[in-house]
C-alpha cells in the first residue's frame, strides 16, 4: 500500500505553492522582488520533492508543471471565438484627427476618453481560462483560425497556470476568460541569447519578433522552455461584455489576475494630451525593455467601443499610431538579380548589414532598371536605408558625395547577361521589368514545382510532371505552398484523379511536411544549389532563418561557395515573394527539421560508380550525406574513396589511380555506411 499523505503535506504543499505564485505575481507583475531568486529556487525544489513522493497530490497549475515533456507532430487549428482583427495604422498628428473627427461624427454628443499604450512588437497570442485556470493558448492565425501552443506556453514562467484570486476579480474565476497580449522576448534576454549563440560558433538570431514568433511555433515544448519568453496582456474578453467596461478597467483586472501588462499605459481625456503622449514615446521609446513599433490609442468605454462597430476588417473605435520609419546608412557591396517566380527580373542592392528599426537589414529591392537609373545606384555607393512602414526595407537615396572615384553605372542588360548567362531577357514595350524569353509564369511554377517534388527534394509521391501539369492547368496550384493545401473535392474535380489516386496524392504530400530541411532548401530551387550544397548550407546554418539571415561574407566561408553562388543565395532571399512563400509554408504547418549528422564520414569524400545491388545511387548519396561524408559525382583530388558497383567504367578507375583515391568495392562501403570500419 503506498504511504498516504499526512494532512500536515498536503497543507505544506499548497502553502509552497501558494508562496511561489506570490513570488512570481510580484516578481512579473509588479516587478518587485519578495526574496531573492537563490530562496524561490529552494521553494520550488522542496514542492518538487513533496510532489515526486505524493504524485497523487499534483495539480495541473502546480508550478511545477510548467514544461511539458512531449514532441508534437503538429499544431491543431482553433476557431477563435471573438476574431483578433488588426487596427488601421495612423502615422502623424493629421491622420490622428481625421480618425477623431470620424468618431465624433458618430457620436457628436459625447465627451471622449482615450485609452493609449504601447504597442508591443511581439507574437499575438490568446490565453484562455476556464474558472480561472489555463485551457488552452492560441496563436493569432489569420485572425479567425489559430494554431493551439497550449504546451509550449504553459512554459514561459510569467503566465500562470491559474488566474490569481482576487475578491474584488472574482468573478473572472467563473466561466471563460480570455486574455489576449503579446510574446515577447525583452533586448536583454535577446542580448544575452544571442552572446551565447557567438559563443557556441552558431548563427546570430534577426530580431526579438522573429525569434519570439518561431520558438513558439516549435513542435518540441523543451525548447521553448531554454527560451527567456514573456507574455504580456492587451484585452480581456467575456462572454457577458458588462463584465469590462473599461480597457483601463481591463488592465487593471489583468494585474490584479496576475498578468502581466505595460505599465505606460493611461488613460487620457483630449486630443492634446493623445499627441502629447505620442511625442512622449517617440524620444523614450528606447528606453523599454522591448521593441515597439507604435502605441495604440482606443476608446476606452468598451460599450462605446463596441457600438463604433467594424468597417473593413478594422475596428473604428482603435487605431495604432506608428512611428516614422528608422533610417541608417551602408555600403553597398553587390547588386544582384532576382529572378522571381514569373520570370521577372528583379535587381536587389546587397549591403553590410546595418540596425533599422530593430532588426538587421542587408538588402533591398532596387526594384527595377529604371528605379536603378533614377537612383543612379553602383556598386560601392553609400546609402541610406529606411524601412517602408517599419517592415520592407528601402533605399531612400544616395550618398554620392561618398562615392568611390572608381565606381560606374550598373548596366543592367550587360549584368543580366553575366548572371544568367544560359537565359535570354527582353524588355516587352511599355513594361519597366525585364523578363526571361519564352518562359511563362505557368510553365516556370511547373518546373519548379516538378522540382520540389523530385526525389533528390521532398520526393512526393506520385506528384510527378503529368499530376503537376494537371494541378497548374486546374489553377488548383499558385506557387509550391499550395500544394499543402489541396483537399480531394478539388482533386476529383481533375479528370487525372480518382477517389484512390486522389488520396495516394494527398497522403504523399501529408508525408512530406517536416521534410529534413537539405532536402528543403534543395527544392526551393535557389540558383547554383544543388544537393550537396544545400547539405552544406543546411550543416553551416541549421535554419531557413539563419539561413535568410547569413551575410554574403558567411556565405562564402561556406566550404564550396564561392561569389557566384553567395550572390544567387542573396538574391533568392532578398526576394519579397519568396519570402512571402516561406511564411506561407510555416502558416502551412510545413516545418522541415535540421539533422545533425553523426559525422562518421567527416572530411570523407565518395564517388559511387557502376551499379550497387544494395541500394541506388540516391540512396546511396543520402546515406554518405547523413554521416556528414560528402557525394561527388566525379573523381577529384580531394575524392577519398571510389565506390566501384557492377559494370565499372575504365575512366573514373584511371582518375582514382591518377589522384591516388582509394577504390573499395560494396561490400567495404557498407562496412563504412555500418560503422564497422572507423579508419
Amino acid at each position: 500500500m503506498p504511504k498516504l499523505p499526512s494532512s500536515s503535506v498536503v497543507e505544506r504543499i499548497q502553502k509552497l505553492r501558494d508562496l511561489i505564485n506570490d513570488y512570481r505575481y510580484h516578481y512579473h507583475v509588479l516587478d518587485e522582488s519578495t526574496m531573492s531568486e537563490a530562496a524561490a529556487d529552494s521553494l520550488k525544489h522542496e514542492l518538487s520533492q513533496l510532489e515526486a513522493a505524493y504524485p497523487e497530490l499534483i495539480t495541473p497549475d502546480s508550478p511545477t508543471q510548467r514544461v511539458a515533456g512531449v514532441a508534437l507532430d503538429q499544431f491543431t487549428k482553433v476557431t477563435h471565438q471573438f476574431p483578433m482583427i488588426s487596427l488601421s495604422d495612423v502615422f502623424n498628428r493629421v491622420e490622428v484627427e481625421a480618425w477623431l473627427a470620424r468618431i465624433d461624427k458618430l457620436s457628436p454628443t459625447r465627451q471622449q476618453e482615450f485609452f493609449c499604450d504601447v504597442k508591443m512588437d511581439g507574437f499575438a497570442c490568446a490565453l484562455i481560462y476556464e474558472d480561472g485556470l489555463l485551457v488552452q493558448a492560441v496563436t493569432r492565425g489569420d485572425s479567425r483560425v489559430g494554431e493551439d501552443v497550449t504546451m509550449n506556453v504553459r512554459t514561459i514562467t510569467n503566465v500562470p497556470l491559474r488566474l490569481r484570486s482576487e475578491p474584488a476579480y472574482a468573478h473572472f474565476l467563473r466561466g471563460r476568460t480570455e486574455i489576449r497580449g503579446e510574446i515577447i522576448m525583452t533586448k536583454q534576454a535577446f542580448a544575452a541569447l544571442n552572446k551565447r549563440q557567438q559563443k557556441a560558433g552558431k548563427p546570430l538570431f534577426a530580431n526579438p519578433r522573429n525569434l519570439a514568433a518561431g520558438t513558439i511555433r516549435q513542435l518540441d515544448p523543451k525548447l521553448v522552455s531554454e527560451r527567456p519568453l514573456q507574455f504580456r496582456g492587451y484585452d480581456m474578453l467575456r462572454d457577458n461584455p458588462a463584465d469590462i467596461p473599461t480597457f483601463q478597467y481591463a488592465y487593471e483586472a489583468m494585474r490584479a489576475l496576475g498578468i502581466t501588462n505595460n505599465s505606460a499605459a493611461t488613460v487620457l481625456t483630449s486630443l492634446e494630451s493623445v499627441i502629447k503622449f505620442i511625442d512622449k514615446w517617440q524620444t523614450e521609446r528606447e528606453e523599454l525593455n522591448f521593441n515597439t513599433d507604435g502605441l495604440v490609442i482606443k476608446i476606452n468605454d468598451r460599450k462605446r467601443y463596441q457600438e463604433l462597430g467594424v468597417v473593413g476588417k478594422t475596428p473604428r473605435g482603435a487605431v495604432a499610431y506608428k512611428y516614422a520609419a528608422e533610417e541608417a546608412t551602408t555600403v553597398i557591396k553587390d547588386i544582384v538579380i532576382s529572378i522571381g517566380r514569373t520570370g521577372a527580373a528583379t535587381p536587389v542592392a546587397v549591403f553590410d548589414p546595418v540596425q533599422v528599426a530593430g532588426t538587421t537589414v542587408q538588402h533591398a529591392s532596387l526594384h527595377n532598371a529604371d528605379e536603378i537609373a533614377r537612383l543612379d545606384a553602383r556598386r560601392g555607393d553609400t546609402v541610406i536605408i529606411f524601412k517602408a512602414g517599419d517592415i520592407i526595407p528601402q533605399v531612400k537615396n544616395i550618398l554620392t558625395e561618398l562615392r568611390p572615384d572608381n565606381t560606374r553605372p550598373f548596366d543592367f542588360a550587360a549584368e543580366l547577361a553575366r548572371q544568367y548567362p544560359e537565359l535570354t531577357f527582353e524588355r516587352p514595350e511599355g513594361e519597366v521589368v525585364y523578363r526571361v524569353k519564352g518562359s511563362s509564369s505557368e510553365l516556370i511554377l511547373k518546373r519548379s514545382l516538378e522540382h520540389f517534388a523530385s526525389k533528390g527534394a521532398l520526393d512526393i509521391d506520385t506528384l510527378g510532371e503529368k499530376n503537376v501539369a494537371a494541378l497548374v492547368d486546374a489553377g488548383l496550384v499558385h506557387d509550391l505552398a499550395d500544394v499543402f493545401t489541396l483537399t480531394k473535392d478539388q482533386l476529383l474535380t481533375i479528370d487525372r484523379f480518382a477517389d484512390v489516386s486522389a488520396q495516394k496524392l494527398l497522403d504523399g504530400i501529408a508525408d512530406k511536411k517536416h521534410p529534413r530541411l537539405e532536402r528543403f532548401v534543395y527544392g526551393l530551387g535557389i540558383r547554383h544549389v544543388g544537393v550537396q550544397t544545400a547539405v552544406d548550407l543546411v550543416h553551416a546554418f541549421e535554419s531557413i532563418s539563419g539561413l535568410e539571415a547569413a551575410a554574403p561574407d558567411a556565405l562564402q566561408a561556406v566550404e564550396g561557395i564561392g561569389m557566384v553562388v553567395a550572390e544567387s543565395i542573396e538574391a533568392w532571399f532578398a526576394d519579397e515573394d519568396n519570402i512571402a512563400l516561406l511564411r506561407k509554408f510555416e502558416s502551412l504547418g510545413v516545418r522541415p527539421q535540421y539533422v545533425a549528422p553523426t559525422g562518421r564520414l567527416d572530411g570523407k569524400a565518395f564517388v559511387v560508380t557502376g551499379t550497387l545491388e544494395s541500394m541506388g545511387r540516391d540512396e546511396a548519396a543520402n546515406r554518405i550525406r547523413s554521416l556528414g561524408g560528402t557525394f561527388q559525382t566525379s573523381v577529384a583530388k580531394d575524392t577519398t574513396y571510389l565506390v566501384a558497383g557492377a559494370n565499372t567504367g575504365s575512366s573514373k578507375l584511371k582518375k582514382a589511380q591518377q589522384y591516388g583515391t582509394e577504390v573499395i568495392n560494396e561490400g567495404q562501403f557498407l562496412e563504412l555506411l555500418d560503422g564497422s570500419d572507423e579508419s
